[in-house]
């Protein structure tokens, strides 16, 4: 048993003591020796005292209350039979005995306490100290910052976020023990580089925090900020090595009533703009900046939980024959996303996102399973009837992709050489030849492959020798530049040039009937735009191919 236990133990027995004697003096009259009752009616009061005094311990386990209120009242009245006249001399030892318990037992609190206050202090630097720098721990920080923040100042408080750059690679090439020694001498320098009231704590990994209270000037933040990242820049000597490091500062400033975890967020939103700057710079938080990055992170938030509730859904655009009197033969599968508060959002509004959350495979994964089920409702009635399919950058170099539309093919049943796999110039010519080697794989299941946007990008008829290509679509912005009559233009030159290499034109972008018709005269077979229709729902489609097969008959 440890000595602060056995202390207690002792302690504990004082106690339980003194409630014992408190009860046998409030009994102390009824066993008066000059009472009448003989020693029967002396001794039934004090075993009641004593049980009573058993049932206080077992009732009132945490000294409380109980406890009190018998000691309390035991004094009481012995006070009160003192001024009577009438407190035996009995009553007075046992008086005497309890006041000397209650000496004793102070002295046991304090041959315990400074043990016990000792251990409290070793446990409270342990979980307030960082044990690597020594600087104060997360943990710490936000508990006094809040402290802070949360008084009432005529002055301003700034949170500095300092992160080290490249700590990975000092790791990865001297070791973490040397990694370890750099973050202490980075710890040393912060501490040593603000003021004495400032606090300095080290949050996570390579990243610190410095709290500067009492800040009559914002810029006085700014300039602390670069003073640190200043004095961090400078080489460290480390044993044989002197290693220098780039260190990155946000700075928030709060005017009083702010929460830390807001404080907190504006002062990394900072930092990652010090970042995106090119690092080794301190940068304030910017409330314009940041509220572009909240929208974004709403923004994302959004993308993400529609995606989860498959509010997204596929719109088609009827691609026509000019030839048989603007017949439907195929449609271009286009995906929208049906939002609840929004409406319907085109795909200009949320595509570019989606890419850059890596969510385009598998929603262009969704569309094309989608498209191609459709497809084959309207083959039933339609044989031969075609969907188009847009493939974006990152899945032509996603390495499923041809086993994907493999397996979508399988599935769905439609017959490869219906299915068309559009992709632009720019995502084709990105790798020319990992392009080619993917398409040639997609050109071996039986599917088609257009071009699309033909002519805007960096295209050569070298990269369409090169590239399986079946179809090249004209840009819509060569379709509005034709004339209206005669004439040479873009489109009729890609027109040419398509066939020449024997491959199959329809344009984009045609919104009125003069353009139809040039477009006839030039001898482009197939088009789309929104003369002949704008995306629709497929049940909208189907309706429109209903009507159309109904006037030939």
């Amino acid at each position: 048993m440890g000595r602060n236990a056995l202390w207690d133990r002792v302690r504990i027995v004082v106690d339980d003591a003194v409630v014992l004697a408190s009860l046998v003096l409030l009994a102390w009259p009824a066993a008066d020796p000059v009472r009448p009752g003989g020693l029967t009616g002396r001794i039934v009061p004090l075993l009641a005292a004593l049980c009573l005094g058993t049932a206080v311990l077992l009732l009132d386990t945490r000294r409380g209350l109980l406890r009190y209120a018998t000691v309390a009242a035991a004094l009481t009245t012995v006070g009160i039979r003192h001024l009577t006249g009438g407190l035996h001399p009995g009553a007075i030892w046992l008086l005497l005995l309890l006041a000397a318990a209650g000496l004793l037992r102070q002295f046991l609190s304090h041959r315990a306490d400074p043990d016990r206050n000792r251990q409290q202090a070793l446990l409270a630097q342990q979980a307030f100290r960082d044990p690597l720098t020594g600087l104060g721990n997360r943990r710490m920080f936000v508990e006094y910052a809040e402290d802070v923040l949360a008084q009432p100042a005529r002055t301003r408080t700034a949170v500095i976020v300092v992160d080290l750059d490249g700590m990975k690679d000092v790791n990865e090439m001297f070791g973490h023990a040397v990694g370890d020694d750099l973050l202490r001498a980075a710890a040393e320098r912060l501490a040593e580089n603000v003021r004495a009231n400032d606090t300095v704590a080290r949050l996570d990994g390579d990243e610190f925090v410095v709290l500067l209270s009492g800040l009559e000037d914002e810029q006085a933040a700014v300039g602390v900020a670069e003073r640190v990242l200043t004095e961090l820049h400078r080489p460290l000597q480390l044993n044989d090595l002197a290693i220098s490091i780039r260190a990155s500062a946000g700075v928030a400033i709060s005017d009083g009533g702010d929460r830390l975890d807001g404080v907190l967020r504006r002062a990394d939103q900072a930092l990652i703009r010090a970042k995106r700057d090119g690092g080794g710079v301190a940068r304030r938080f910017d409330p314009v900046l940041f509220a572009k990055a909240e929208q974004r992170r709403l923004a994302e938030q959004d993308l993400m939980r529609g995606l989860e509730a498959g509010e997204f859904e596929v719109h088609y655009q009827p691609i026509v024959d000019l030839n048989a009197g603007g017949m439907t033969v195929g449609v271009e599968a286009l995906v929208r996303w049906r939002h609840p508060e929004k409406g319907l959002v085109p795909p200009a509004l949320f595509l570019e996102l989606a890419e850059q959350l890596g969510q385009v495979p598998r929603l262009g994964g969704w569309v094309l399973e989608e498209a191609c089920r459709q497809a084959m409702n309207w083959q039933n009635q339609f044989p031969g009837f075609e969907m188009n399919v847009n493939l974006s950058a990152s899945q032509l170099t996603d390495p499923r992709l041809v086993d994907e539309v493999r397996e979508v093919l399988a599935r769905t049943g439609l017959p490869p050489k219906d299915l068309v796999l559009e992709l632009t110039e720019s995502v084709a010519l990105t790798d020319l030849v990992e392009s080619a080697r993917v398409l040639n794989a997609l050109k071996a299941l039986g599917v088609r492959i257009a071009l699309d946007d033909f002519g805007t990008g960096f295209s050569s008829l070298s990269h369409l020798s090169t590239l399986p290509v079946d179809v090249v679509k004209i840009d819509r912005s060569f379709v509005q530049a034709m004339p209206e009559t005669g004439g040479a233009s873009v489109a009729e030159a890609v027109l040419h040039i398509a066939r020449t290499f024997n491959l199959d034109p329809v344009a984009e972008g045609v919104e009125d009937a003069g353009q139809a018709e040039r477009l006839r005269e030039l001898a482009c077979g197939r088009a789309q735009g929104f003369h002949f229709a704008r995306p629709m729902p497929a049940v909208e489609v189907t309706d429109l191919l209903d009507k159309q097969s109904a006037e030939i008959l």
